[in-house]
């Protein structure tokens, strides 16, 4: 529990500016999940860096230049390390986990390439992640087998697979689908940097071809797959592709608040 924001380091105050947070620190599940939605809502997951081949670092000072002071974005690896980082800053027990997606998979995916995150709060173990492009949890689940977790339109659950271990699923059109799967297997910092590598690099990433960028928002989410943005809310969506660079950039700055000076 931290007791007031002038105890916190500098870095800490400005990581929870940078997501607009200025509620209380306790500890709390609460508090906890307020954190993980203003992040999802204010921090977008982008691979920009991956397509300009600028080599990704998984240092905190570096990502606290790009994601905090720089107010970029990044991935699962960046995202999801600094957000571990905050929590643990702020008196959070927090414990990494490598993930394998399953959602839109016709046949086993290929390795573990997402990094989540189990989060004590309350007496309780927590589902956190705020590092997937497409649709999850806002707030974190809560690591509890067969419990179904309503959360505004949607709702998840986690589920014991014998090989897998916990699989996240989303209830989708009335069925249940798979998410991601993971094991209670402790990650150190260094154990993602070989994945983080071949995410960037591999032939066969999905990261290194045309550009994902998402974040979540009031009314719905911002996306861009490619050249094209799609602005989802109430009134369906809205899909256009700008037609230079400068109006790229705007796009960016608009929907994202991204400022970057290599599109």
């Amino acid at each position: 529990m931290i007791d007031g924001r002038n105890a916190l380091k500098p870095e800490v105050r400005a990581y929870l500016d940078r997501i607009g947070y200025e509620g209380p620190l306790d500890g709390s599940a609460a508090v906890l999940a307020e954190l993980q939605e203003r992040h999802l809502h204010t921090v977008p997951y982008e691979n920009l860096d991956i397509l300009q081949r600028i080599p990704l670092s998984l240092d905190i000072q570096a990502l606290l230049g790009k994601i905090v002071v720089k107010r970029r974005g990044g991935f699962c690896f960046e995202l999801n390390a600094l957000f571990a980082w905050l929590l643990q800053e702020l008196g959070y027990p927090v414990t990494s986990f490598m993930a394998r997606f399953w959602r839109n998979e016709t046949q086993l995916p290929p390795k573990r390439r997402h990094q989540v995150l189990q989060v004590q709060a309350d007496n309780g173990f927590y589902l956190c992640d705020v590092g997937v492009g497409g649709i999850v949890p806002r707030r974190p689940i809560q690591m509890a087998e067969g419990l179904e977790q309503q959360q505004g339109e949607e709702c998840y659950r986690l589920e014991r697979d014998p090989y897998y271990g916990w699989m996240l699923c989303e209830l989708y059109k009335g069925q249940w689908n798979q998410l991601y799967s993971f094991t209670e297997e402790p990650q150190l910092p260094k154990d993602f940097v070989m994945a983080s590598y071949w995410c960037e690099n591999a032939p066969d990433s999905i990261f290194i071809g045309d550009a994902m960028i998402a974040i979540r928002t009031r009314e719905g989410r911002n996306t861009v797959a490619g050249k094209e943005f799609r602005i989802f809310n109430a009134d369906g969506v809205h899909a256009f592709i700008p037609q230079s660079k400068e109006a790229y950039s705007e796009a960016l700055r608009t929907y994202f608040n991204i400022e970057v000076d290599f599109i």
